[in-house]
């Protein structure tokens, strides 16, 4: 058998359940440990890191659910879906959607929506750090130029639309306070997780900002088109506004000059 051959064989081992393609005959046992038994030892430790690797990207996950049902649904996901990158670094990328497809709905929908917001933390801090626009950047802007002026989103920038509490759930466990409980939203309101420096921030938007930020770092406006927008709601107020929210955007790091 080559090497890689057998390489392969061992992994198809610590990914079964059972010794199906006949690996342990392949092996010699020593005088202090057995085949079945060092088998075991890499087995049980393989899936134990899984386990600690889902447990630090989703910990409001497993405090939720405990020890033992997070375990469960843990060993389920790796079951579906096992590691195929060399870094455990994208465990967790399904995980949400796997959520969705092993429980049922009711239970499913706020648990998910817990995950995407735990692994936007993930993405957010490792992330490039792009080219953030700072106020010295805007103050330097010409006066002709502002009418023009286009942005995007940031690299670490993610956005959560949350319709339970998520949010409260996750701030909830970080403090180490009580669970309070999963709720359903009035209102779904967009989380947004970023990196500044070497910290990940965070906070929610008010229906206007979101749709205002959407328009500018989604869908390309101007800062013309951005006032114009505003005028609908805050009439003659919109420019002085728009610009409130702009400076705030950019002191916040969440956003980079759009490429022309």
């Amino acid at each position: 058998m080559r090497l890689i051959d057998w390489q392969l064989a061992f992994e198809r081992h610590l990914l079964a359940d059972a010794d199906e393609g006949g690996f342990a005959s392949t092996l010699i046992g020593g005088p202090t440990l057995d085949v079945d038994t060092g088998l075991a030892i890499y087995h049980n430790a393989y899936r134990a890191r899984l386990l600690e690797v889902m447990q630090g990207d989703f910990p409001t996950v497993w405090h939720w659910l405990g020890d033992d049902e997070f375990a469960g649904l843990v060993a389920a996901y790796v079951q579906r879906y096992p590691s195929a990158h060399f870094s455990l670094r994208w465990l967790g990328q399904r995980f949400e959607g796997f959520i969705g497809e092993y429980l049922v709905a009711a239970q499913s929908a706020p648990l998910a929506e817990l995950a995407r917001l735990e692994w936007a933390f993930t993405l957010a801090f490792d992330a490039p750090a792009g080219q953030p626009l700072a106020l010295e950047d805007m103050a330097r802007l010409a006066p002709e130029a502002w009418p023009l002026l286009q942005v995007e989103w940031g690299p670490s920038v993610q956005q959560v639309l949350c319709r339970f509490n998520s949010l409260q759930i996750w701030r909830a466990v970080k403090a180490q306070a009580a669970f309070p409980g999963s709720l359903a939203l009035q209102q779904a309101e967009v989380c947004l997780i970023w990196r500044d420096q070497q910290v990940c921030r965070y906070r929610s938007l008010e229906p206007t900002e979101a749709y205002a930020l959407a328009g500018m770092a989604d869908q390309g406006w101007t800062f013309s088109e951005l006032c114009a927008e505003l005028a609908v709601t805050y009439q003659e107020g919109a420019p002085l506004q728009a610009v409130t929210w702009l400076k705030q955007w950019v002191e916040d790091g969440l956003l980079q000059r759009r490429a022309p």
